[in-house]
C-alpha cells in the first residue's frame, strides 16, 4: 500500500501504522495557510479533461483559499462553465519531492461578486501577494472564494490523511471582534513591533533572518512573510478578539526573547 492509500476518516484516531507524531489536521491547516502558490485544476470547457495551471493563493479569514483570475485564462473560463476545482499545495524542498508535505484541497471556486466581501478578499491576497495590486484592478479580473469540500494530506512515506472541510478550515463563528481588529492590528505590528514580528520568524519558527511581516491574523494563528518565504506561527488556543490578540502576541514576543 502506497502513503497516500494510507488515509484517515474525519475524527478518526491516526492508524497504527502511522507515525505517532502525525497530526494530520494539524499539518494540513499549516500547508493551507502556508502556502503562496500551487496547481489549480479544473475541467476543460471545450473536451471534460482534467485542466491544471499555476496560480498564486492566499486564504481568507477561515482559511478558505482565494484566488485572483483573469478572464483571458482558460481556468477561469473552466471555472465559469464548471465550478469544481482542486488545489495541490506543496511544500517543496530539497531530495526526492515525493519525501515532502502537500496537501489537495476540493472544492467550488465562487467569484466574490458582493462588495464588501471582494474588498475583504482583495485585502488579505494583496497582503500575501503585494505585487499583485499591480494589476487585481483591472477589468478583466476578479476574486474566488474557494469553497471547499474536503481535502487529502500526504505528509511523506506513512503519513496520509482525508481531511474534511470542518477539520481543514478555521472556525470563526464567535470571531466576529478579531476579524474588526485584524486591520489595525497588523499595521500596528508590522510598523511599530517590526523587532517582534522578525523574532516570531526567526527564534519561534526557525526562519531566516530579515525584515519579517504578518500578512495575517485569524483566530488560530498568524502568517508571515519575507521575500518569497512564508511561515505559520499557530496558537496555543483560539483567540477571538483584540484583547486575547494583544495578550497572545506579548507572550510570544517574551517566549522569543527568553
Amino acid at each position: 500500500m502506497s502513503s497516500s492509500d494510507t488515509t484517515r476518516l474525519p475524527g478518526q484516531p491516526v492508524p497504527a501504522n502511522q507515525p505517532a507524531d502525525f497530526e494530520p489536521v494539524k499539518e494540513g491547516k499549516v500547508l493551507l495557510r502556508r502556502i503562496r502558490a500551487g496547481a489549480l485544476a479544473t475541467l476543460d470547457s471545450t473536451d471534460g479533461f482534467p485542466f491544471a495551471s499555476l496560480v498564486n493563493i492566499a486564504t481568507d479569514f477561515d482559511g478558505a483559499p482565494l484566488l485572483l483570475l483573469s478572464r483571458l485564462a482558460a481556468h477561469r473560463t473552466n471555472i465559469e462553465k464548471d465550478a469544481r476545482i482542486s488545489l495541490l499545495l506543496s511544500e517543496g524542498g530539497k531530495g526526492d519531492p515525493l519525501a515532502h508535505a502537500r496537501l489537495t484541497v476540493k472544492g467550488m471556486a465562487e467569484m466574490m461578486e458582493e462588495e464588501e466581501a471582494a474588498a475583504r478578499c482583495k485585502a488579505r491576497f494583496l497582503a500575501r501577494h503585494p505585487k499583485s495590486a499591480l494589476y487585481a484592478d483591472f477589468p478583466d479580473f476578479s476574486f474566488f472564494r474557494v469553497r471547499v469540500r474536503a481535502g487529502h494530506l500526504n505528509g511523506g512515506f506513512a503519513r496520509a490523511a482525508q481531511l474534511s472541510a470542518d477539520e481543514l478550515l478555521t472556525d470563526i463563528g464567535d470571531a466576529a471582534a478579531l476579524r474588526d481588529a485584524e486591520a489595525g492590528a497588523i499595521e500596528h505590528m508590522n510598523a511599530d513591533h517590526a523587532d517582534a514580528v522578525r523574532l516570531y520568524a526567526t527564534r519561534l519558527l526557525g526562519g531566516r533572518d530579515g525584515p519579517w511581516r504578518i500578512t495575517g491574523i485569524d483566530p488560530e494563528g498568524l502568517d508571515l512573510a519575507f521575500a518569497d518565504d512564508t511561515l505559520r506561527l499557530a496558537f496555543d488556543k483560539p483567540v477571538l478578539d483584540a484583547t486575547a490578540l494583544r495578550l497572545t502576541l506579548v507572550h510570544l514576543a517574551e517566549k522569543a526573547r527568553g
